[in-house]
């Protein structure tokens, strides 16, 4: 899953280890969300679209299948 946080926590002047605290997660969670190493579970996405005021599908993109245009499972 692709997604836009590092992008967001640049605008808003925020390190990993600032949105960490305020999201109760470790600097390496934030990281690992960043890079697409870890997709986060439904109650942190939902933290981090509050904090950031986007829908949660603002912030994280389904990865398209080339082939068929569907979301890649």
């Amino acid at each position: 899953m692709r997604n836009t946080l590092r992008v967001l926590r640049a605008e808003h002047k925020l390190s990993q280890a600032d949105l960490a605290a305020r999201l109760g997660v470790s600097r390496q969670t934030v990281n690992a969300v960043e890079t697409g190493r870890y997709d986060p579970s439904l109650p942190l996405a939902f933290g981090i679209a509050r904090l950031f005021g986007k829908r949660i599908e603002d912030i994280f993109l389904p990865e398209v299948e080339q082939s068929s245009g569907l979301p890649r499972q």
